[in-house]
């Protein structure tokens, strides 16, 4: 549904000239036009309007003087820099583009009459006077020579196997006379037929195709030869094949002319000869002859020279008319008309071989036309969605906001009396909206809706209209008027209008941007100026352009025809096919078969420029996919139709989900629920957007939400879809968009919040009406209120008569939202028979399984029986509580319950403190926590119910020593005994590394004094050791045991310092070569061949993925083994895939993880360190004492200096982050993926991009060891 539309006209005039143009042809690297005369030819450019070169071919006598002679073929050959050209009488000739130098490179007795070369210009074919043809090489060297007229059909002969002949066929009443084939007599060329041969090439030059009079009929013929002159095939007789002849260059078929008894007809014909397809031409027969055809570069576009009929008394006149197809009709774009003057009578037509779009026309008189040409989308920008389509002397209209016709039909059509060359939809919006029709014949016509009841005889309706019927649509009238005209220096080639800005965008040729302000009192032509204060200029003249506003800028967007994307002065992308501006969106088309739709709101130059050229996400609600070379017709104005169109021709009416969603949050905003919830649920919208999008406004509205939508199976629906999830954020997330979020509740509750809030606003309005949607706000909450929901199914059953819904309807629905069975332990659970019954009549099962199991219910106790219903559905929590209420004989039967289920718990809450029962619960709860090894608990629970011989052995193996001390004391135990037993605990406390709390035990109950010391100098206790060396006068163990102790501990100190500096040193050294080899893998500056280096595996990816399989296999073993008895072992388990050989994928990881158990492991001495350097001093090793704290200062230093360089700013991101970029290859990028996938599977814990932080807060330095070391 496009327009050809002009871009610019080149005219120029070059009297100067001697005699008629006869030949021309266009010199691809230069732009220029070669021109042949009966005196020569000259090279014209177009952009200086100059001839450059003027070469006379009658002073070199290759023409006669007087100028009557004749060049029959002009060809630019850039390989010899030359011209050639051929002369009527049998001279070729070439040119010498630099020097003019002349050279006959052969001649041909008879003449020449025509001359061709093939599209890449490697063979030349010329057309004799005797009717042969002579295929020569670029280099003039002849490949073969034959005779035009050939009898043969060709190569490509059909092959007749004698099925379906004529007379093997029944004739009826006919006889068989009929069966004889009649011989059909062929007309000879018309009348004004030249009679010359004309030579056409497919585009690929493997094929041409010759038309010539044959004769011995007098008739047209065409054939078609391959490169090495192999005749392949010739045409079927067609009655009144003209001279015209064209091959289509992207495809098989030739375009010619035909004359019939009634009409002229273009017709196509295949290579095998054969007629496909044709199409008339839009005059009576006789008045005008089709002189030629000429198909553009592209194939897009068919050129046709047509010229009047000669008749006596009369003046001809000439028209190029320019054909495009879709849909398989053909339509009429352009009509160019040269009046009758003879000087303006066409002499040359040629397309430009680059430019596809550029006519290039020559008249007799040496007037020399260039037409610009490109297609364009003429729609209006609100209304109803009009687009025009020109089709000959019609207008075709289709109305997209009533209907998607399809073309090459319309809504309407507007008949003119002759053909229509461009139209424009009225834009300014004080007007009503208009239509301007311009005509071959400079006929401006205006049409506009009006109120008028009077139809307009040129104005038809088609797709809405027919017999019978009677359409309430408005159609134009056509109304007279003319604004006024501005002018602007320079081509125009586009106009652009903004409705709210009151401005015009023109652009020149140049892709200089003007700006008309024709609401001015007096309208002013100036500049385009940037924000910046500069000159806005398209760095390419653009094709379409469009006014908008970014940032509360108004800009300029135009789009080149090589798919680049402008706004002002800058290209923001470069896969562009077609883009259209609706409200503040911007819709595009790509090469990529996408259609993206951008909000302009809130957005900048940038941003738009990084969107549209960055992937989407799988919820990137602004992209969508679309048919292959589809283009953007128009969207439907106050709706979310986009209208798309195939290469093809047909039309394709998609609802961009942008689009959709920008119109759905507007009418949400409005609080117009009905409108949004019925174009979501048309398209597919989920229905959560109704609250995500304003989950407070929606609750404050619930009442309008349900008053607007009104019926029961829409709300139904809005229920059953609802979930805990904020569409906004998943599936609709839009950077622009903020969402309100809801004061009540949390994520989680939402479908909560909706189900309450929505059943209290139709229990308000109308409970008998809404009956069925208040049950379904019962089964869509998180946890199923269904007893409710079957209480009101049994509320309508004991009042029929006052509801709208039965009790019978109401119980189908619910069987409908839940599976039976659930539905009949739900109701169970109510302990209503009678509800149970009616549930399981409607129900698969059989009365014999369920009726006994609810007659023996009936006989029982009410707590019993509900504890055996409870017990059934497994409800254990109220099966235990229904039980408790039994009595005392039912005890044994609650105690084993609470056992099974483990209930301890809640069984305690049953009874009170003190009770014989509450002591056994407490009693079987503490076998249950030894039984799981929770010793210490266990030993509370027997102290609660006075088992306290069991509490002492749980305490115990708790190793809890206060506990036990205080449980022996109760039980009385004598003093050997208690010594026996502190002497256990803290056998036990001592396998834990206690040995603080068992000197405890050993001192102040078994009094064992000197072991109690051994045990404090052994858990380096110094100060307590002493207190009780002090204490109990025992000062001979200074000498014997805490002297050497001392010393044994500064040496174990020293060697742990050097050991830890000396592998800390080493794993940051090895860190940092590791990091340098990884970021000279990323750049690409490693060499590939590195199997003789330990780290090759390092870089490549199989290594890399046979090393992550061996490590997750050897650890997945191993884990099997680790307790889980908290998350720190967890992780700790999980960092020990890191492996520190050499070489493996995740070095640098399991290096850092080293460091940082280095660093911790040595701040955590800080208080061990400063404790036994006190003891030094005291027992005056100063200078031990000096060392140590030297040598763990020094340590301390380097851990604190080294941090930022193992930690710097940025280490997780750059561990992860893949390599790309225009210096990055295949093998880089494989090998940075790879290990960002490795690192993203393994690393679980943030802890190792972290440096560890040192304990600078806690002081353990001896000032009078470094006064002292300061003194020394």
């Amino acid at each position: 549904m496009r327009n050809l539309k002009l871009k610019r006209c080149l005219r120029f005039n070059t009297s100067g000239s001697l005699g008629s143009p006869q030949c021309s042809a266009i010199r691809s690297e230069t732009g220029t036009v070669l021109i042949g005369s009966g005196y020569g030819f000259v090279e014209f450019d177009p952009n200086s309007q100059e001839i450059i070169k003027d070469i006379s071919l009658t002073a070199a006598n290759f023409l006669p003087e007087d100028g009557n002679g004749h060049l029959v073929g002009i060809q630019d050959v850039p390989d010899q820099e030359s011209v050639c050209v051929a002369t009527s009488t049998g001279d070729v000739l070439l040119s010498n583009i630099n020097t003019g130098q002349l050279e006959c490179v052969g001649s041909v007795d008879s003449g020449i009459l025509a001359m061709s070369w093939s599209p890449d210009q490697e063979l030349v074919l010329l057309v004799t006077g005797q009717q042969t043809l002579i295929l020569m090489t670029k280099d003039f060297e002849p490949i073969a020579e034959k005779s035009i007229y050939q009898d043969d059909f060709g190569e490509e002969k059909f092959i007749t196997l004698g099925w379906g002949k004529k007379e093997t066929q029944f004739h009826g009443s006919e006889g068989k006379k009929a069966a004889q084939q009649k011989i059909m007599a062929v007309q000879p060329a018309l009348p004004w037929d030249d009679h010359k041969p004309r030579i056409t090439w497919r585009g690929d030059g493997q094929l041409f195709a010759v038309s010539s009079v044959c004769k011995e009929t007098g008739n047209r013929k065409i054939r078609v030869w391959n490169r090495e002159l192999a005749l392949q095939s010739t045409s079927e007789s067609i009655e009144g094949l003209e001279q015209a002849l064209s091959w289509k260059p992207s495809g098989a078929l030739i375009a010619s002319s035909q004359s019939k008894p009634n009409k002229n007809s273009i017709i196509f014909i295949e290579k095998n000869g054969l007629v496909h397809g044709e199409f008339t031409l839009p005059f009576i027969k006789g008045q005008k002859k089709v002189k030629e055809l000429l198909w553009n570069s592209d194939s897009t576009v068919l050129a046709i020279w047509l010229e009047d009929v000669e008749k006596e008394g009369s003046s001809s006149s000439c028209c190029v008319q320019l054909w495009t197809v879709g849909n398989y009709h053909w339509y009429l774009k352009q009509n160019l008309h040269f009046g009758n003057n003879k000087m303006n009578n066409v002499e040359c037509l040629m397309w430009d071989p680059e430019n596809a779009y550029r006519l290039h026309i020559i008249c007799t008189g040496w007037h020399y036309f260039c037409f610009d040409w490109f297609w364009s989308t003429d729609c209006s920008d609100g209304g109803q969605g009009d687009v025009a389509v020109i089709d000959g002397d019609k207008v075709l209209v289709t109305s997209f906001q009533h209907a998607v016709v399809p073309p090459p039909m319309s809504t309407y059509f507007i008949q003119l009396s002759c053909a229509v060359n461009e139209v424009a939809f009225q834009l300014d919006p004080k007007e009503s909206s208009g239509l301007a029709i311009l005509d071959s014949a400079n006929t401006l016509s205006i049409y506009r809706y009006g109120n008028s009841t009077v139809n307009d005889p040129t104005v038809k309706l088609e797709a809405v209209g027919g017999n019978g019927f009677k359409t309430s649509y408005k159609t134009p009238k056509l109304e007279k008027k003319l604004r006024d005209v501005g002018t602007i220096t320079g081509h125009v080639i586009s106009l652009c209008y903004s409705s709210n800005t009151k401005h015009c965008a023109i652009q020149t040729s140049n892709g200089q941007l003007w700006k008309y302000l024709w609401e001015n009192p007096t309208p002013v032509v100036e500049p385009w100026i940037d924000g910046m204060g500069h000159k806005v200029k398209f760095p390419q003249p653009c094709l379409q352009t469009a006014l908008t506003s970014i940032e509360g800028e108004e800009v300029v967007i135009g789009l080149t025809e090589r798919s680049r994307l402008f706004i002002n002065s800058s290209e923001v992308a470069s896969n562009i096919t077609s883009f259209h501006l609706y409200k503040e969106f911007l819709l595009l088309t790509t090469h990529s078969h996408t259609c993206r739709c951008v909000s302009l709101q809130d957005t900048s130059l940038k941003a738009l420029e990084a969107q549209l050229n960055s992937t989407s996400n799988p919820n990137d609600e602004t992209i969508r996919k679309v048919e292959r070379g589809s283009r953007i017709v128009t969207v439907v104005p106050f709706d979310t139709k986009l209208i798309l169109q195939m290469p093809r021709g047909n039309l394709e009416t998609v609802h961009h989900r942008a689009l959709v969603l920008a119109q759905i949050r507007k009418w949400l905003d409005s609080l117009l629920f009905k409108e949004a919830f019925e174009c979501m649920r048309k398209l597919r919208i989920n229905l959560n957007l109704l609250y995500d999008h304003n989950p407070k406004a929606f609750l404050d509205n619930v009442d309008l939400f349900i008053t607007q939508i009104g019926s029961v199976n829409y709300i139904n629906l809005f229920l059953t879809e609802i979930k805990d999830e904020d569409v906004t954020k998943t599936m609709y997330a839009t950077a622009s968009l903020i969402t309100m979020q809801s004061s009540q509740g949390a994520k989680a509750k939402k479908v909560d919040i909706i189900c309450d809030a929505v059943r209290t606003a139709m229990e308000k309005l109308d409970p008998q009406k809404f009956c069925l949607s208040i049950l379904t706000s019962y089964v869509r909450k998180t946890k199923p209120e269904l007893e409710i929901a079957l209480q009101k199914v049994h509320e309508l059953r004991e009042s029929p008569s006052t509801t709208v819904v039965s009790a019978d309807e109401a119980l189908k629905y619910l069987l409908f939202l839940v599976d039976v069975n659930e539905l009949y332990d739900y109701s169970l659970g109510t302990y209503d028979f009678d509800l149970v019954v009616m549930v399981a009549e409607k129900s698969q099962k059989d009365p014999k399984e369920y009726l006994p199991f609810l007659n023996k219910l009936k006989k029982m106790e009410i707590n019993y029986q509900r504890y055996t219903i409870d017990k059934h559905l497994k409800r254990y929590r109220k099966a235990l509580r229904n039980l408790s209420k039994c009595g005392s004989g039912y005890f044994a039967e609650f105690l084993n319950l609470v056992k099974d289920q483990n209930l301890y718990t809640e069984a305690l809450e049953l009874y009170q403190h003190g009770t014989v029962e509450y002591k056994a619960i407490n009693a079987a709860y503490g076998d249950h926590l030894v039984s799981k090894q929770q010793y210490e608990l266990a030993g509370l629970i027997y102290a609660r119910c006075d088992s306290t011989e069991k509490a002492l052995d749980a305490f115990v193996a708790s190793s809890n020593w206060h506990q036990v001390m205080c449980m022996a004391s109760q039980l009385e135990y004598s003093g050997e005994k208690i010594a026996a037993l502190a002497r256990t605990v803290a056998g036990k406390l001592l396998e834990q590394r206690k040995q603080a709390d068992a000197a405890v035990l050993l001192e102040q109950y078994a009094e064992d004094y000197e072991e109690a010391i051994l045990l404090l100098l052994d858990g380096a206790h110094w100060e307590e050791a002493l207190r009780l060396i002090y204490k109990y006068k025992r000062l001979d163990i200074l000498e014997t045991n805490l002297k050497p102790a001392l010393l044994d501990a500064q040496r174990n100190h020293m060697i742990l310092f050097e050991n830890q500096k000396t592998t800390f040193t080493r794993h940051k050294e090895r860190l940092s070569v590791v990091r340098e080899m990884k970021e000279k893998a990323r750049q690409g500056l490693l060499d590939e061949d590195m199997t003789g280096c330990a780290e090759a595996d390092l870089f490549s990816e199989t290594s890399s993925i046979m090393t992550a399989s061996n490590a997750s296999g050897k650890y997945s073993q191993s884990n099997s083994r680790i307790s889980s008895r908290s998350s720190k072992n967890r992780r700790k388990a999980e960092r020990k895939k890191h492996s520190l050989k050499e070489g493996s994928p995740l070095e640098d990881l399991a290096l850092l993880e080293a460091l940082a158990e280095n660093i911790k492991m040595v701040d955590k001495l800080r208080g061990d360190v400063h404790s036994l350097l006190k003891v030094l001093i005291l027992f005056e090793y100063d200078t031990m004492a000096k060392e140590l704290q030297q040598a763990y200062d020094d340590l301390l230093q380097l851990f604190e200096t080294s941090i930022l360089d193992i930690w710097p700013p940025g280490v997780q991101q750059n561990t992860a982050a893949p390599i790309l970029g225009p210096h990055s290859t295949a093998n880089s990028i494989s090998i940075s993926y790879q290990h960002q996938r490795n690192v993203n599977t393994s690393v679980q814990d943030s802890e190792l991009f972290t440096a560890p932080k040192l304990s600078k807060n806690i002081q353990w330095k001896l000032c009078v060891l470094q006064q002292y070391e300061d003194f020394l």
